[in-house]
């Protein structure tokens, strides 16, 4: 499967993505980039390649990649796959690339003013409140994932503190002092070896709660600094940890070349979302998210990435290559669960039985394996449990690495991202405010520059991300963002549609290969929600029940205006689209 998913990745980039390029963005060296033509040395500012591609991947990683599949597996492996592979090949790296390249021609802006330049005001004005309450779901959801990871596992908590330090001293030296990228380079991976020792000397054990209150104070200043002091050095540590740990995790499992030992696929409803039974289709593509498609990350390449580009040829590794490296790492995932969920259920027979779930039922799969198969990971560390532990199995088989080391070095790579995707969501939570009160610039300057201060912007959007996650209750929040985040997906690839339709006029084949996707993710997410709002929302109770019930009706009615504006936008043809910079 590993090496499957590499060959597969390798050619689609190589005839696929080079086709994009020339054929849809017909991406130009000699164009400016808003990085160098805009560049103020807090946002717009330009960065390596490399270092680019290392913050954009781990900003639209997160826990994603891991956490959706991890949850799919009570399907069955073979259904995360298939989504995984063809999600990414034909629809989201079409989304990413195109979401960053359109941004790029419209200095930089984000995806939903793009969508007011190519369709209408009223678009952009409800797309980005669409975005705002997305990003809080963003925001809520991988709060509850990363507090569960640090009480689980105390000592990754450490190794994740120590990581930021090390970033900041990165940072540091490569932009202001002369001692350049290399020995920053050098310094830094030295500090994060460093920050992983003295994880295991002294893990900190703090409570759910203290773990909130430390992340929302985190994600505030980290969101309101400058990107060159802790954004773009962490991000760079960041894409070494993940190579390490892809390149790892790749050899290990074509090294241990261990069969699959969790059933290809179990039943067509499992207890996946709020504990009820949940069908197949339309919830598979919304629980999966990252790893096979996210909408999310539309917001990132309009946000941060397309205002760091340097070059429009670097656009394709970034946004595209990007992509597929996040599907390489959900194929990594699987297979570690796959190969290795059962052997660590073994170890844990005991705590099964007093949770009541019958472990030989378990293995023969079927519809008692869908039902119970998340009520069985409590009993190996949770929802990550399987992937953690697998993995780390995996490294202790192939290269004879302690098991207790692989460990924590899967849970640093996890916590790395999921650090990196909050502060980066809450970044462009900020972004987002500061548009919904731009028509207030002009009209009451005194009270919009209060309200768009950036302090102010990351305060509320952390505010309310943790007051969301503070019952840490994550098969709710976690299929509320997964629906939000694809239906998001959908919009942001129609509005590249209309673009490239509308804009860059490409031809009626590529026309189709983004148009029909974006109808296709609109159908499925859409019923999606429905389902969710009408089954799962009704049986919780408490503030949540109406709080994420809220949020999805007013997403739903902010989705029927938008794919309203999409058709009438490409009804009106191109004749009156305004040309790009």
């Amino acid at each position: 499967m590993i090496l499957t998913a590499a060959a597969i990745y390798i050619v689609a980039f190589f005839t696929y993505g080079k086709g994009l390029e020339r054929n849809v963005v017909k991406a130009d060296p000699n164009r400016k980039t808003p990085a160098l033509a805009m560049q103020d040395g807090v946002d717009y500012f330009p960065a390596h390649p490399f270092v680019l591609y290392g913050h954009h991947f781990a900003s639209i990683a997160g826990a994603g990649p891991i956490v959706g599949p991890a949850l799919a597996m009570a399907w069955g492996w073979l259904p995360s796959l298939l989504w995984i592979w063809f999600g990414n090949i034909f629809i989201a790296s079409v989304h990413d690339y195109l979401a960053l390249m359109a941004s790029v021609r419209y200095e930089g802006k984000s995806i939903q003013y793009v969508s007011g330049k190519v369709m209408s005001k009223r678009t952009s004005y409800s797309f980005e409140l669409f975005i705002y309450f997305a990003l809080l779901l963003v925001i809520a959801a991988f709060m509850a994932v990363l507090t569960g990871i640090f009480v689980s596992t105390p000592s990754v908590a450490t190794a994740s503190i120590g990581f930021i330090v090390a970033a900041l001293i990165t940072g540091f030296i490569i932009y202001r002092t002369n001692l350049g990228m290399k020995v920053g380079t050098i310094v830094g991976l030295l500090l994060v070896l460093i920050s992983l020792w003295i994880g295991f000397k002294l893990p900190i054990k703090l409570s759910p709660h203290t773990w909130y209150i430390l992340e929302f104070l985190y994600i505030v200043i980290a969101a309101s600094l400058p990107v060159w002091i802790l954004l773009q050095p962490r991000d760079y540590l960041n894409a070494y940890i993940l190579w390490a740990g892809l390149a790892l995790g790749g050899l290990a499992f074509i090294i241990v070349a261990k069969g699959f030992t969790l059933p290809a696929f179990s039943a067509f409803t499992a207890n996946i979302v709020g504990g009820k039974p949940s069908p197949f289709w339309p919830v598979v593509p919304l629980v999966i998210a990252c790893g096979a498609l996210s909408g999310f990350h539309s917001i990132v390449g309009s946000g941060t990435t397309s205002k760091q580009l340097d070059n429009e040829l670097s656009g394709l590794m970034v946004g595209y290559g990007s992509m597929f490296t996040e599907g390489f790492l959900s194929t990594i995932v699987v297979t570690a669960i796959a190969v290795y969920a059962f052997s660590l259920l073994d170890g844990a027979s005991q705590k099964l039985a007093k949770m009541g779930v019958n472990l030989d039922m378990l293995k023969a799969g079927g519809t008692y394996f869908a039902q119970n198969y998340l009520k069985a990971t409590n009993a190996i560390g949770g929802k990550l449990g399987p992937f953690v532990g697998g993995y780390a199995k995996g490294l202790q088989d192939a290269f004879g690495i302690p098991f207790s080391v692989g460990k924590t070095f899967a849970g640093l790579w996890v916590s790395a991202f999921i650090l990196t995707t909050l502060d980066t969501s809450n970044r462009l939570a900020r972004f987002a405010w500061t548009e919904i009160f731009e028509p207030l610039r002009e009209k009451s300057p005194g009270f919009y520059s209060v309200i768009a201060n950036r302090w102010v912007g990351s305060l509320i959007a952390a505010s309310l991300g943790m007051w969301l996650a503070w019952g840490g209750a994550l098969t709710l929040l976690w299929p509320a963002f997964s629906g939000a985040n694809q239906l998001l997906a959908s919009i942001a690839l129609m509005t590249a549609g209309v673009w490239a339709v509308n804009v860059q006029r490409v031809s009626s084949g590529y026309k189709m290969a983004v148009l029909i996707p974006a109808i296709f993710l609109w159908i499925t997410v859409t019923s999606g929600l429905f389902w969710f709002l009408f089954v799962v929302v009704p049986s919780k109770a408490g503030v949540l029940k109406y709080s994420i019930g809220g949020m999805t009706v007013v997403m739903l009615i902010l989705n029927f205006i938008l794919i309203y504006d999409f058709f009438k936008a490409l009804k009106k043809g191109p004749e009156l689209m305004e040309p790009t910079a």
